[in-house]
């Protein structure tokens, strides 16, 4: 057979085999997008964050965030997961009550700006009233009204629920429907009475009279305080601060006194993240007699270094333990607390340091054995969603002043050991700088 006929027979053949192979191609429907898979930004944490955890957990905990206030270590580490895109945690990728349960979570720690980002690249908002909600405090805050009354208006379930009832009120006004406007605050304030609403409200309806203080609990209140006229200074949840500050805060940051004294001076910038400026400081502290700063005292500073350095330090470790293990108790429950969080960050100990290590009594911890437990399976098997969802279940049961030393340490390691490192050592920070 010539080249030219095996061609030919070739395409003879394809041409017969065509129809019987179209018949077994079959279109399969596409997947319905994972509501987590969109992130706000580059957040140094892979997309596959949410590898193996637990929607249940999920369930649990972001209502949790959107609710509860947090320490500055604990606001960051929610931030930065929750501004990560990834496929989502088991059966709750899909779920918009989830997803909505997230961006809330995210604007109450602060993270405003990120859950805007999130929600304009997320379609159907108005299915869903929770993740509705969410958008719709996004856009309050971000100073976008009439995308707050959009969300409202093509909102499909849940219309009848008090915030919706009262962002109608404030809607319709805003279009110059007064008297729906009225009828609605009505409705709102027999369905559930709310104070600081009712003036603020009460004041915009009526176009005068005094409506009294500002209010910064929410975007709904900082949106009336500012058509109002009112100062928006004073307290405010994370979420109305955030959107106030002129830079939102994406590390964890704190403000303590800066004296008197060169080491408290050191702790001072260590605590608003000037790591060069506090190891130029202790640089100069080579004197034995310190002002205002005993033993104790330096060996608190050389372990904050050392945990915002990430390095791991053996002889300020074990200088803790010495002071840890004397009798003086204007020393040892200090002294005790600081060298479990520091050995939390992997410090390695001496043969007699350990020895001495184990028999402390200070810094217990106080969440359940059963929730200490799994945390510790989520970080040696490097989940770092669920290491960090855990973390922060922990962190909010115990509330701004963060955990309890033996909790913290157990957040610090299992935080290490599941590659979240930065959120370690600012756990860590932040336990030192609470006693020192």
């Amino acid at each position: 057979m010539t080249g030219r006929s095996i061609f030919l027979a070739a395409l003879t053949a394809l041409a017969v085999s065509a129809p019987a192979m179209a018949q077994d191609v079959q279109v399969a429907p596409l997947a319905a997008p994972d509501l987590f898979s969109t992130g706000a930004r580059d957040t140094g944490v892979t997309t596959d964050l949410w590898r193996g955890a637990s929607g249940q957990t999920a369930r649990t905990v972001l209502p949790l965030l959107a609710a509860k206030p947090l320490s500055p270590a604990a606001q960051a580490l929610a931030r930065r997961i929750l501004a990560t895109g990834g496929s989502g945690p088991e059966d709750a990728g899909r779920d918009a009550g989830v997803a909505g349960a997230r961006i809330s979570a995210l604007i109450a720690q602060g993270g405003v700006k990120d859950a805007a980002v999130i929600l304009s690249r997320t379609t159907g908002l108005e299915q869903d009233p929770v993740l509705a909600q969410a958008g719709a405090e996004a856009a309050l805050l971000s100073g976008d009204a009439e995308g707050a009354c959009a969300i409202s208006d093509r909102l499909v379930a849940g219309r009848e629920a008090v915030y919706w009832l009262r962002l109608r009120a404030y809607c319709q006004l805003k279009a110059g429907n007064a008297g729906a406007a009225q009828l609605t605050f009505d409705l709102a304030q027999s369905q559930a009475r709310d104070a600081v609403y009712g003036r603020l409200m009460g004041a915009k309806l009526a176009g005068a009279g005094d409506p009294g203080a500002p209010s910064l609990r929410s975007g709904l209140d900082y949106a009336l305080t500012r058509d109002l006229g009112l100062p928006t200074t004073g307290p405010a949840a994370p979420a109305v601060a955030a959107a106030l500050a002129a830079s939102p805060a994406v590390e964890a940051t704190w403000t303590i006194e800066g004296g008197p004294g060169p080491v408290k001076a050191a702790m001072a910038a260590l605590a608003a993240g000037d790591l060069k400026t506090a190891q130029t400081m202790r640089a100069g502290l080579i004197s034995d007699a310190i002002p205002g700063a005993t033993i104790t005292d330096l060996a608190l500073l050389d372990a904050l270094l050392a945990a915002a350095a990430g390095k791991a330090d053996p002889q300020t470790l074990d200088r803790l333990i010495e002071r840890g293990a004397t009798a003086d108790p204007k020393t040892w429950a200090r002294a005790q607390q600081a060298a479990i969080i520091l050995a939390a960050l992997g410090a390695p100990m001496s043969v007699q340091a350990r020895g001495q290590f184990a028999g402390f009594t200070a810094g217990e911890a106080k969440a359940p054995a059963a929730r200490a437990f799994a945390l510790d399976i989520a970080g040696a098997e490097k989940l770092q969603g669920e290491t960090a969802l855990l973390a922060l279940w922990i962190s909010a049961d115990a509330g701004v002043v963060g955990p309890a030393a033996g909790d913290r340490a157990r957040i610090i390691r299992a935080l290490k050991a599941a590659g979240l490192e930065a959120d370690a050592r600012a756990f860590a920070l932040e336990g030192l700088l609470a006693v020192r």
